[in-house]
Parts: structure tokens; sequence; C-alpha cells
């Protein structure tokens, strides 16, 4: 018997597990996936303990369901890492590439939006994202790339380029953000075969 489905969505620098993209893939899922399992954590601010927290997740559920991932920004950096550990299928939005440099602009103290939560960047932490960094994908089949050209934060090129070889929708236009979002989630569910 196969075994149930779960989805691990992972959320960006400064984000929440309350975006407006890990809301779409939930409601998606609660009117027309129910047997899909929902994750959206809140993850912590700092990379090592954010490491830690995707860690401890994988090892509670991965004997007992079949885990797919969806990863914005940084949460798509964190997807391609754990891919590289355990195999897991990915669609990644506008994903962060070398978010160790793409941050450094940001050392010091942060103010997450949507938590109100106050931390301090610092060049440590710089250290912990460089840790995670997966220098070639082995498995590019395993990645769907859905990346905007306009992306306001990010060189779109370097996901190109990073995910060659993967499946990559890169549309004109649109943000970081990634601008309506909501045609994709029941493609996104056939790709990672939920």
């Amino acid at each position: 018997m196969s075994k149930p489905s779960l989805l691990l969505y992972i959320h960006g620098f400064n984000s929440s597990s309350l975006s407006h993209k890990a809301n779409v893939m939930r409601a998606y899922c609660e009117s027309e996936r129910r047997d899909i399992k929902v994750l959206t954590p809140q993850l912590p601010c700092y990379p090592g303990e954010a490491k830690a927290l995707l860690l401890e997740l994988v090892e509670k559920y991965q004997d007992d369901y079949t885990i797919g991932l969806v990863g914005s920004s940084l949460g798509g950096y964190l997807s391609i890492w754990l891919n590289s550990l355990f195999g897991f299928k990915a669609a990644v939005v506008n994903p962060a590439i070398k978010p160790y440099e793409l941050l450094q602009d940001y050392l010091g103290e942060q103010v997450n939006p949507y938590t109100n939560e106050r931390y301090v960047l610092e060049e440590k932490h710089m250290g912990e994202l460089l840790d995670l960094d997966v220098a070639e994908i082995a498995t590019p089949q395993d990645f769907w790339l859905l990346q905007q050209t306009e992306d306001e934060v990010l060189d779109y090129r370097q996901a190109v380029n990073k995910l060659k070889g993967a499946k990559q929708t890169v549309e004109e236009g649109g943000d970081h953000s990634f601008v309506d979002f909501e045609r994709y989630p029941k493609q996104i569910i056939e790709f990672l075969a939920l």
C-alpha cells in the first residue's frame, strides 16, 4: 500500500507560514485534495535553527509519508538542500540561489513584518547558509522552477542556470511574490506526485 502524501511548504526570508503562496497551497489541498497533509512551519529567523527544524520534521514524517516540497525564495534554497539529502521532489518559486551573498545587505537588526519578531542577522548566519549550499544538483528532474523575470529581489537567471535540466516555467514580468500563483497549485501537486 502506498504511503499517504505530505506537502511541506517552506517560506522565504522574513516571511511566514501564513504567506500568500502557503495559503494558496493549503486552500487548494483543503478543497481538492483532503488526503494530503499540509505542513507550513514558521521557520526560525536563523539558518542553523531553520535547518534543525526542517530535519526534525523530515525525521518525524518521512517513514510514514511521501513528502513533496514547495519552497519560495529562501525556502527554494532550503528545498534544494533537502532534495540533496532525501531526494524529495520540489517546486521552487523564485528561489534564492546564493542567499549568503544576497543577505549581506540585511546584516544587522531585522523585524519580520509578518510576526514582528526582532532579531539580529550576523556574518556567522551567512556561514550557516553557505553550509547548506548544494554545488551541483544531482537530479534536476526532481525540480520544477517557477520563475518571473521582473523579480526585484533576485537575478532570475541564477535560478535558470542552477536548475538547468529541471522543468522550468519562466514568465516575463511579475515580481518576487510570483504574481498569480493561484494558477499553479493543481499542477504543482501533480508534479510532486502527491
